[in-house]
């Protein structure tokens, strides 16, 4: 019996340092190809980051503001995305259209949406993202990327990899989506999954995605919960998921999946530690 124990030790030993070499071999292949590590204090890298602007989608409440600190800023090593309850003047405001994102002169909330449109793109690797969430109803922070050619071909033909969404109202669930189009009209395909844990909010926690051409893996730091296989997204020999995307990370409040929002928990922040990308 006793020598059945050291046996047994001394293979689950090995099994041990195997998986942890191998583990470590598969960290140094990977190459650091682009990152901001916020470590500076001001506005968001301007030669990194660009900014969304006024109401853009969802039918979300918040006004998306440019440079401005109160609702994107670097301190204290992180990234600041706040999300505020203040009046704030909608300059795209236009009396004669119906489209929602002109009609209120005023906007009700502020934050800010930050992508790197213009300034980087990329296409497979590792996108990693060390963020800490805000909570409370209605508020909707995301991590996700859209494909380099969203201006030109729009949405959904560009494809978009949401790499974490987070919603108040459901408050135990990280989501990872794709979202595609299947049809020359189109029709649009999800594929996606969540993964429930406890008080995502209450600790800073890694976002990820592994991006090859085979496939894209989702990761809550070191748990893989949805894997997608990439030709299920080919229509007639394109792919939305064989070409360049941006990153884009911004606060929601309200809107179609956000929801109502409970002004007392405003303003609340989301923080980010790190933006890296390995190839």
């Amino acid at each position: 019996m006793k020598k059945f124990v050291y046996k047994f030790s001394f293979r689950l030993l090995i099994t041990v340092f195997i998986f942890c070499f191998a583990t470590s071999l598969s960290a140094q292949k990977r190459k650091l190809l682009w990152s901001d590590e916020f470590n500076y204090t001001g506005l968001p890298n301007s030669r990194k980051w660009s900014y969304e602007i006024g109401h853009v989608r969802n039918y979300e409440k918040q006004y998306y503001t440019r440079a401005r600190k109160e609702n994107a800023r670097v301190e204290n090593g992180c990234l600041i995305i706040e999300g505020r309850k203040e009046i704030f003047v909608n300059t795209a405001y236009d009396a004669s259209r119906t489209n929602w994102k002109f009609t209120d002169s005023l906007a009700a909330y502020t934050s800010a949406s930050i992508k790197t449109l213009y300034k980087k793109y990329f296409q497979y690797g590792r996108i990693e993202v060390k963020a800490k969430l805000p909570k409370g109803l209605g508020i909707w922070p995301a991590i996700w990327m859209l494909g380099k050619n969203s201006l030109t071909t729009g949405w959904p033909w560009c494809g978009e990899i949401d790499i974490m969404e987070f919603v108040g109202h459901d408050s135990t669930h990280i989501h990872g989506t794709l979202h595609y189009p299947v049809d020359t009209a189109g029709k649009l395909v999800s594929s996606g999954n969540k993964i429930q844990t406890k008080d995502p909010y209450n600790n800073f926690h890694v976002y990820a995605i592994e991006w090859t051409q085979q496939k894209i893996d989702f990761y809550f730091d070191d748990s893989l919960y949805h894997s997608f296989k990439i030709s299920n997204a080919t229509f007639n020999k394109r792919n939305p998921f064989r070409k360049p995307f941006y990153l884009i990370i911004n606060l929601a409040l309200g809107g179609s999946w956000g929801g109502t929002i409970d002004n007392k928990i405003l303003p609340q922040q989301f923080l980010v530690d790190y933006v890296r990308v390995y190839r």
